[in-house]
């Protein structure tokens, strides 16, 4: 179905207070990072919300730091060479979050089991380790033929899921060049999808990587991804990062996003 061109500011308010959201991208390769600026210059950003991600990083920290996160859902959370996520890491030791403990297979087979219409879905991915211990939420079950005890990964919901393109078209196909992450997974399962892309076109030819039927937006935004990458059209901005892990260990968090986000208001 044909979409209409839409906003950054327009597709920010699709995000309601105590929903899941889910984030694309990959530590700090092809992030929604202008969506997330969007979110933080609404009048109104939603609050506790819980943070969906295969990898968490500078976005997720920007979240985390302005308090409108209430539970991470990720199997890292990190700025890879640069180290830890400031904010997140803060919040994180004073106890002001709620982190639940996932690991690539957990949210791997949660995800399939949302796809597959099922409650949950067995595999062998924590046997043997303290991971249980850390999550009793998630229980073990019987193989029906072979008796052997599995973990039984429970179905991940998602309300809304953005995602950071190439190129998109507006009937919501996009390419999303080299690693996936587990984006395609993340559009199937949302409930709303929105798409922020380097490039709109009216219909896009050929192979496309994504094809969601939820796509609730379609916002052109170039460099969207900045200062994460988006190969092949631009690298990470390490000096940026740097300048962004400098001003919260300075506890000058408020006014690094102030200076950062003032042309999206």
């Amino acid at each position: 179905m044909l979409k209409d061109r839409t906003t950054l500011a327009q597709a920010a308010e699709i995000v309601q207070s105590g929903q899941t959201l889910a984030l694309g991208g990959m530590t700090l390769y092809r992030r929604p990072v202008a969506f997330v600026g969007a979110l933080l210059a609404r009048p109104d950003p939603p609050g506790d919300l819980t943070l969906l991600c295969f990898t968490a990083g500078y976005e997720s920290d920007l979240l985390v730091g302005a308090g409108l996160v209430r539970r991470v859902r990720t199997c890292y959370f990190g700025l890879e060479i640069f180290g830890f996520a400031p904010m997140f890491t803060q919040a994180a030791n004073r106890g002001q979050i709620e982190i639940t403990e996932e690991s690539e297979a957990s949210i791997a087979f949660g995800l399939r089991a949302k796809l597959a219409g099922v409650g949950f879905m067995p595999g062998q991915g924590w046997l043997g380790t303290d991971m249980p211990k850390l999550r009793p939420d998630v229980k073990t079950v019987r193989d029906p033929y072979s008796g052997e005890e599995l973990i039984a990964f429970p179905a991940i919901d998602c309300d809304v899921a953005v995602i950071h393109a190439l190129t998109a078209d507006l009937y919501g196909n996009a390419v999303l060049g080299g690693n996936l992450a587990v984006d395609v997974e993340l559009a199937l399962v949302a409930e709303k999808v929105i798409i922020t892309a380097e490039r709109v076109v009216e219909r896009l030819e050929g192979r496309v990587d994504l094809s969601a039927p939820a796509v609730a937006a379609v916002v052109e935004v170039p460099k969207g991804a900045w200062p994460t990458s988006c190969y092949p059209e631009y690298p990470v901005d390490g000096g940026e990062i740097l300048r962004y892990i400098e001003a919260c260990n300075s506890g000058k968090f408020e006014e690094y996003v102030a200076r950062q986000w003032y042309t999206l208001k």
